[in-house]
C-alpha cells in the first residue's frame, strides 16, 4: 500500500489542490495524494489551474471538498497550509504546518512564486516518505 498524503488549506481552491497535483505528478507510483479545505469554496481556483498548466499539471479532474469527504485511515503525512484554528486532528505519522501565503489575490508572479515554493515542498517531502 502507497503512503497517503492529504494537503489540507481553507477553502481547497488553491494551495492544497497544487500541492495534490504536484504529489500526482511527482509521487506517481509512490505516494497516493489527496486534498481538502476546512471550509470548501466547491471550485479551484482558475487562476491555479492555468498556473499549474505551465508546469504540466491539469487541475480539471480535481475538485474542492471537504475533510468528509477524505478516505478513513491513517496518513503518512497531514499538511496543513493556513486553515487556522480549523485544521483537521487526522491521525498521521507526520504533520506538517506550511506557512505558505494564499495566493489567491497576488499578481500572477507572485502566484507562481508559491506555486514553485508548493512544488519544491512536495517533491521534498514525497524523497522523505518515500524513504522510510
Amino acid at each position: 500500500m502507497k503512503p497517503r498524503l492529504v494537503f489540507v488549506c481553507v477553502e481547497n481552491s488553491c494551495r492544497s489542490q497544487m500541492a495534490e497535483g504536484f504529489a500526482r505528478l511527482h509521487g506517481a507510483g509512490l505516494v497516493e495524494p489527496f486534498s481538502a479545505g476546512s471550509r470548501p469554496s466547491g471550485k479551484v481556483n482558475e487562476t491555479a489551474a492555468a498556473l499549474m498548466k505551465e508546469k504540466g499539471v491539469d487541475l480539471g479532474l480535481q475538485t474542492s471538498k471537504g475533510l468528509d469527504a477524505l478516505p478513513a485511515g491513517k496518513w503518512a503525512a497531514v499538511v496543513t497550509m493556513g486553515c487556522g484554528d480549523a485544521c483537521p486532528h487526522l491521525a498521521a505519522e507526520r504533520r506538517l504546518d506550511w506557512a505558505l501565503p494564499d495566493p489567491k489575490h497576488l499578481p500572477p508572479d507572485e502566484f507562481r512564486r508559491v506555486r514553485d515554493e508548493i512544488e519544491a515542498r512536495v517533491k521534498a517531502l514525497i524523497a522523505d516518505v518515500a524513504a522510510s
